[in-house]
């Protein structure tokens, strides 16, 4: 009897996961993660140099990872089994105190030293453009005091350093003043972002290392326009018992009229908020819609100063500061934008660059190689 029951059990985990294989095999991939918002891993392309070098298997791996049948119930699951065993992080993401979701960080040395290089390309082959670098930090850097016991992120301040050493251009360290204000509501406490409140420090520090004059904070009218945000870190712990985080915007008390333009859409507005993402998952995507290959802003400021952005999504909560001091603001995204970004440049008359990148970001993002064409 108990070998007829052994072998139910093996026949049943047999048929189980071959169920799984093959629907793994037969679902169509996704694109997109709503639940993480995100870009999901796509089948990596094969060649010999990449098998030799290991790039293809990492690559395929992540791509499984990604596409895997039920993912989020896994993990929720996963999520739930840990919290009741008393662990302090689940999928990469620790459990910190006050109800901060923390991201593990790992630092890839390769990634790194290559988009510093295409950076100091860029710098190389456009010498007459003023460039700025904005590195920011992520929120297990500024709340390392929230950690659990034990747990040993990779220290983001080397990595800063690192950039700021080899880096050609002006770089602008937000890391101190951001330290400073951590008791704010600068970083959300279930979303890889920083809150607006966070961006706005940042533009402080980024006015005063360039010469710009920044707005006062009491000249902008302040608004909780949602309590209910559940971000990226909250989706890939899937700790179902985490409050909700809420999501404050900066209006300004003065007048300054925006025309933008999402050139992948090719729709025109006049607003750098695009509140129909509040009904939504993916609720940061109130700032400047999400993430476009390439947006223009043309302001009525009186000035001809006119400025590129590459970027991540960081940008996106900083960029409606900016905007009050450039006739023209071009953002680029260099994971969808693949044209002649000098060719651009050029055409348009654009005389400052920033790259504005968060450390995780920027340590991890190959596609800032574009800038070597």
């Amino acid at each position: 009897m108990e070998k007829l029951a052994n072998k139910i059990i093996v026949i049943v985990f047999i048929v189980f996961i071959f169920t799984i294989n093959i629907f793994n095999i037969l679902m169509p991939d996704k694109e997109f993660s709503e639940s993480e918002n995100r870009v999901l891993s796509q089948f990596p392309k094969f060649s010999m140099e990449k098998l030799t070098s290991g790039r293809f298997s990492n690559k395929f791996e992540t791509y499984i990872t990604d596409q895997f049948i039920f993912k989020d119930f896994w993990v929720g699951l996963k999520s739930d089994i840990e919290r009741f065993s008393l662990k302090n992080e689940n999928n990469g993401i620790y459990f910190g105190k006050d109800g901060y979701l923390l991201e593990d960080f790992t630092n890839s040395d390769e990634v790194l030293a290559n988009n510093i290089k295409s950076i100091n390309y860029f710098n190389k082959k456009l010498p007459d453009l003023t460039t700025y670098f904005l590195l920011a930090p992520n929120s297990v850097k500024i709340y390392e005091d929230k950690l659990p016991m034990f747990s040993e992120p990779y220290d983001q301040s080397k990595i800063i350093d690192r950039v700021k050493k080899n880096l050609n251009g002006e770089f602008i360290d937000v890391y101190d003043i951001l330290k400073r204000k951590k008791d704010e509501y600068i970083y959300f406490k279930t979303d890889h972002h920083w809150t607006m409140r966070g961006a706005y420090y940042a533009y402080q520090m980024f006015c005063n290392n360039i010469g710009l004059k920044s707005f006062d904070f009491n000249k902008f009218d302040k608004e909780i326009v949602s309590n209910s945000f559940y971000g990226t870190f909250y989706s890939k712990a899937n700790n179902r018992h985490i409050p909700a985080d809420k999501i404050e915007i900066f209006k300004p008390k003065f007048n300054t009229s925006y025309k933008v333009h999402y050139l992948d859409e090719d729709k025109y507005t006049n607003t750098l908020y695009e509140f129909n993402h509040l009904d939504k998952k993916d609720k940061y995507s109130l700032f400047l819609d999400g993430n476009h290959s390439l947006i223009t802003i043309k302001t009525d400021v009186k000035n001809n100063k006119k400025l590129v952005i590459f970027k991540d999504s960081y940008s996106h909560s900083f960029i409606p500061f900016l905007a009050n001091h450039y006739k023209e603001i071009h953002i680029i995204d260099l994971r969808y934008y693949k044209l002649n970004i000098y060719d651009y440049i050029k055409e348009n008359d654009i005389d400052e660059a920033l790259f504005l990148y968060n450390v995780s970001t920027f340590s991890s993002d190959e596609n800032l190689s574009w800038l070597r064409i």
